[in-house]
């Protein structure tokens, strides 16, 4: 019985390649842009292109890299010293989540409109990122973070991982991709002609 393999074609790996490098390069180079206590993630961008361009699994592929990078970077190191196993899981799942739900959601969309569907994978990409951070964060490190809210001066554990932990990140990552959602498609619109 003969098993036919679907591969991607050699456009598509060279894109996903060249995607793969600038999530790696934007990620350490983000290591020394803070934006509160934790890096900015300027890598979700190069994962909504991928997503967009090359598809769902080169979309996953790219976040489960960002969520490599971010463990090797130090980014996680206070969370790695708490829990290790709930730090490698939080941030591989909420770096593989965001890819696979900008990639559907362009799928989904683009049929109707493209500049719709950019815009969408560029919104669910950091909300996703973020609410999976903070599912994380709830269920592997509250003890934690109640006692880093109260040195910090927070009444709550959620004041504080909304207002202290993801709150300038969120809407710093969240802007840029929707300011920067239409050079993606002009990308697309690039990559479309050729």
């Amino acid at each position: 019985m003969e098993t036919t393999k679907r591969r991607m074609p050699t456009g598509t790996l060279v894109l996903a390649a060249v995607l793969t490098a600038l999530v790696i390069i934007l990620q350490f180079m983000g290591t020394f842009i803070r934006f509160g206590p934790f890096a900015i993630s300027l890598v979700l961008i190069p994962i909504v292109i991928g997503a967009a361009t090359c598809g769902v699994k080169v979309g996953v592929w790219l976040g489960f890299v960002f969520g490599v990078v971010v463990l090797l970077s130090g980014d996680a190191a206070a969370f790695l010293v708490v829990n290790i196993p709930g730090t490698v899981i939080t941030v591989l799942v909420k770096g593989a989540a965001c890819g696979l739900m900008a990639g559907l959601i362009y799928r989904a969309l683009e049929k109707y409109n493209r500049y719709a569907a950019v815009a969408a994978a560029a919104i669910v990409c950091p909300l996703v990122n973020t609410g999976v951070f903070l599912l994380g964060c709830a269920l592997f490190f509250l003890d934690t973070i109640r006692s880093w809210g109260a040195a910090a001066g927070f009444e709550g554990s959620l004041q504080y991982m909304l207002l202290g932990l993801v709150g300038g990140n969120f809407l710093f990552e969240l802007g840029s991709n929707i300011v920067l959602s239409p050079v993606i498609v002009r990308l697309l619109n690039l990559g479309k002609r050729k």
